[in-house]
């Protein structure tokens, strides 16, 4: 019987390197699958379509809404994002772990409907550090970078509403506390009840 994969939300702040940990994570171990959110943002340079995101028009991300297709739905900063649920379900019954890299109002609402994910905030060291990874990028107006800082205010105040915080100081550092994590999840007795059942009942 194969082990069902883990469902992991992570989130913080734009400019705390979810996108960096994410890609070192799943190059680190390769049975890790990322899910690939939609959005109807436009892409940044050297962003495609299917790769970092689906980028879609707004009457179609309101139409796989409306017809039952996303696993959970947020708007930030004027632009609508969403997570596909079909592909989440298949990667975790193969038993892989799939990670979600969303937004703190997206990863509320799938705690909401599957509480039995896996919640990492990402912090940055300090706020000093977050403006200046969002300056450096430079994809971004002054007014959005304002805007972007004042969000992260608000997410940061989420933080305690999920399982585990991660500081990402270092990538290396951040990753192996997040690949720790999800060793020890595999191993609550939670998780492993189905497995408990049936060695009782071959006592």
């Amino acid at each position: 019987m194969t082990e069902k994969g883990l469902l992991v939300v992570i989130s913080g702040p734009s400019g705390a390197g979810k996108g960096t940990i994410v890609k070192a994570l799943l190059q680190k171990d390769p049975k890790i699958r990322l899910s690939v959110s939609a959005t109807t943002r436009p892409p940044r340079p050297g962003e495609t379509n299917g790769r970092e995101y689906y980028f879609i028009s707004r009457e179609e991300f309101e139409q796989m809404t409306r017809d039952g297709k996303m696993l959970e739905t947020a708007e930030y900063c004027g632009n609508c994002y969403g997570t596909p649920a079909a592909p989440i379900e298949q990667w975790n019954s193969q038993g892989s772990d799939v990670i979600l890299e969303i937004e703190v109002q997206g990863g509320a609402n799938v705690r909401k409907t599957k509480p039995a994910s896996v919640g990492i905030f990402l912090l940055p060291p300090s706020r000093e550090e977050l403006e200046r990874r969002l300056k450096k990028r430079g994809t971004e107006s002054g007014e959005v970078i304002c805007k972007r800082l004042e969000t992260a205010e608000r997410e940061l105040g989420e933080a305690r509403n999920y399982d585990y915080t991660v500081v990402n100081d270092t990538v290396e550092n951040a990753v192996e506390q997040i690949c720790a994590i999800l060793r020890a999840e595999k191993c609550r007795t939670a998780r492993n009840a189905e497995l408990l059942e049936r060695m009782q009942k071959n006592d």
